[in-house]
C-alpha cells in the first residue's frame, strides 16, 4: 500500500508520488483529483507526459486565471523531463500558485534525482509507491485492500488469493473488489477456491505443496497445467525452493507453539501448521536431496539446460520421493 509523509493533505500545493508500482501511482493521482473535485466540482485536470510538458508549458498552466479556477496538473514520468523543463518545475516549486495542485510522478531512481531532491526540500507531500516484489508485501497489500472495504478475510484466504492471482497488483485489487461485492461475511480460503479454482490450480505454490506432500502424480499434473497457462518456470522453482526450505527450517526448529515458531522462523502461524502437516515423511537427508534437485532445476530453467520443462518435472519427482523418505530402508 502506498505510504505517505506526515503532510497528508491531498490538496497540498505539491504531491510527489515516488516509485514504479503503476496501481499505487494511479491511486495517488486519483486521491488528489477526488479531493480537488470535492472542493470544486469544476476542477480542471491536466494529465501530462514529459513530451507534452515543454519549456514554458507549466507557466502557462499555472498562470493566474480570471475565474480563479482550481486546477490539478499531473506530470507523469517526471524523471524523463528535459533539462529546460526541469528548471521550470524547480522554479515553480519555490513559489507554487494558489488553487493549483501539482502532482509529480517520479520513478525514484538516479535519473532525474535533482528534481526529486528539489521537491523534497520544498516540503512536498510525498506518497511512496514502491514496486511490490516480495510475496510478503503483496500479502500485506491484499489484507489492506480488504480492510479498506471494512471487510475481514482469513490469513489463509489472503494467501490463497495471492497464490491464485500472482504478482499483478491491479488483478489482486480487482479480485478483492469482486469478492467483497459478491460474498457476505468473512472471506475464507474455501470462498477464494470457489472463485479462482482454475487459477489456483495453475499456481506455482500448488505445484510446490503437492510435491512436498509426496503426491507425485498431482504435483506433475499441477506443473503441466501451470506451464500450459503461462506460469514462468522460474516462479515454479522459486516456489519449490520455498516449500523445501520451510520443511528444513521447521524440522530443525525447537518445538513450541505456532506463534513462537512463527516469530523464530519468520513465518505466519497458519503456515507453521500447514508445514507441520507436510513434513511428516521428511528426513534431513531428504531435505538435502530436495534442495539439490531444486538448485539443478533452477539452473536448468535459467539457461543451463535444453529443456526447462524436463528439469522441472525431474525436480518435482525427486522432491515428492524425498517427502516419503522417512521409513524407507
Amino acid at each position: 500500500m502506498a505510504r505517505k509523509t506526515a503532510n497528508d493533505d491531498p490538496l497540498a500545493p505539491v504531491t510527489l508520488a515516488v516509485g514504479q508500482e503503476d496501481l499505487l501511482l494511479d491511486r495517488a493521482v486519483q486521491e488528489v483529483v477526488a479531493a480537488a473535485k470535492a472542493a470544486d466540482a469544476d476542477t480542471d485536470v491536466r494529465d501530462l507526459t514529459p513530451d507534452q510538458l515543454q519549456p514554458g508549458t507549466l507557466a502557462e498552466l499555472t498562470s493566474p486565471s480570471l475565474f480563479a479556477e482550481r486546477k490539478v496538473v499531473v506530470v507523469r514520468n517526471a524523471q524523463d523531463l528535459s533539462a529546460d523543463t526541469v528548471k521550470d518545475v524547480k522554479a515553480y516549486l519555490g513559489s507554487p500558485a494558489e488553487e493549483i495542485t501539482l502532482v509529480l510522478l517520479h520513478a525514484g531512481g538516479a535519473k532525474g534525482k535533482g528534481l526529486l531532491d528539489a521537491a523534497r526540500k520544498t516540503g512536498a507531500r510525498e506518497v511512496a509507491c514502491p514496486k511490490m516484489t516480495k510475496p510478503a508485501d503483496r500479502l500485506a497489500f491484499v489484507r489492506g485492500e480488504f480492510r479498506s472495504f471494512g471487510r475481514s478475510a482469513t490469513p489463509e484466504a489472503c494467501q490463497a488469493l495471492c497464490d491464485a492471482i500472482g504478482s499483478d497488483l491491479r488483478e489482486l485489487a480487482s479480485a478483492v473488489s469482486q469478492l467483497v461485492a459478491d460474498v457476505e461475511g468473512t472471506i475464507d480460503e474455501a470462498v477464494v477456491g470457489r472463485y479462482y479454482t482454475g487459477r489456483a490450480e495453475a499456481s506455482s505454490f500448488t505445484v510446490a505443496d503437492r510435491a512436498v506432500e509426496g503426491r507425485t502424480a498431482e504435483a506433475l499434473e499441477a506443473l503441466r497445467w501451470s506451464l500450459a497457462t503461462g506460469v514462468a518456470p522460474v516462479m515454479i522453482t522459486s516456489a519449490l525452493a520455498q516449500g523445501v526450505r520451510a520443511i528444513g527450517k521447521l524440522s530443525s526448529a525447537r518445538g513450541g507453539r505456532p506463534a513462537d515458531l512463527a516469530r523464530e522462523l519468520g513465518m505466519p502461524p497458519w503456515k507453521i501448521d500447514r508445514v507441520r502437516q507436510q513434513m511428516r515423511g521428511w528426513t534431513p537427508d531428504g531435505v538435502a536431496v530436495a534442495l539439490r534437485a531444486v538448485a539443478e532445476a533452477d539452473a536448468g530453467v535459467k539457461g543451463g539446460g535444453d529443456d526447462p520443462e524436463y528439469a522441472l518435472e525431474k525436480a518435482v519427482v525427486v522432491i515428492a520421493r524425498a517427502a516419503r523418505s522417512r521409513g524407507r530402508g
